[in-house]
């Protein structure tokens, strides 16, 4: 049985990855993305056994539509991975842009919500699995990450009590939540900076995309009686800050 994936942010990164990874596997994946073009690429790459759809997880009328004209046999979703989201630029709140702090928050839990539960029936029919990628910065607090990091600790809580919700369905709900992975994710949290992104990731051996694909693939691969419901994973040279403290000088 040919078994069907939706992933979320498709166009780079984790998404693509992902795609490549249970494509590999035989399986058909649908990808949604912003970016056409990108979209378009992973197509011809992938063949007939994918198919891309352009949208914005902001747009939730447009997340019902999609839902509802998905062509047969693509209707018959087995796997909803909640990959697309996005961060605000590591301002202080309190002196950080509300647009771009709203921005990421519609993103990373409305669209989220609204996917999850426009394809829970045909998840529930196929006693199928949702695997949300949430953070690290869901469970530490850093500076700057104030609603970056609540948005993930909600993806996670989220999921969470999904399951609760789900008993007795079958449908498997995990959260993975990466440290630091260097993708064009920081590349777009600051606005292009290639030399801050640089940085970051510089002489510290980030996890690839490749590396939470590969535990995307693994969680949807185990058996049907198998769930993870959580999956915290580092890069062994990142861990765990210590707190911060002020000194008056």
């Amino acid at each position: 049985m040919t078994r069907t994936a939706f992933i979320t942010g498709a166009t780079s990164g984790i998404g693509a990855a992902a795609a490549r990874a249970l494509a590999g596997e035989g399986w058909r994946i649908i990808g949604l993305g912003r970016r056409k073009p990108r979209l378009t690429e992973l197509a011809d790459e992938l063949g007939e056994d994918f198919l891309p759809i352009t949208g914005d997880m902001r747009d939730l009328p447009d997340l019902e539509r999609i839902v509802r004209q998905l062509p047969a046999p693509w209707r018959e979703v087995d796997l909803l991975l909640n990959n697309a989201g996005l961060a605000p630029p590591m301002d202080d709140f309190q002196d950080a842009d509300l647009e771009a702090q709203l921005n990421a928050m519609h993103t990373n839990m409305d669209g989220l919500v609204a996917l999850t539960r426009a394809l829970l029936p045909r998840l529930i029919e196929r006693k199928g699995a949702i695997i949300n990628l949430s953070s690290v910065a869901g469970s530490y607090p850093y500076r700057g990450g104030a609603v970056y990091g609540a948005t993930k600790a909600f993806l996670t809580q989220f999921g969470l009590s999904l399951r609760s919700d789900l008993a007795g369905t079958g449908v498997r709900v995990t959260a993975i939540e990466p440290g630091m992975v260097e993708t064009e994710f920081t590349l777009v949290r600051t606005g292009g900076d290639r030399a801050a992104s640089d940085a970051l990731y510089a002489d510290m051996a980030p996890l690839t995309a490749e590396d939470i694909a590969e535990a995307v693939r693994w969680c949807a691969l185990l058996p049907p009686h198998v769930n993870i419901n959580r999956l915290e994973v580092m890069p062994t040279n990142q861990s765990f800050a210590g707190f911060s403290v002020h000194r008056a000088s």
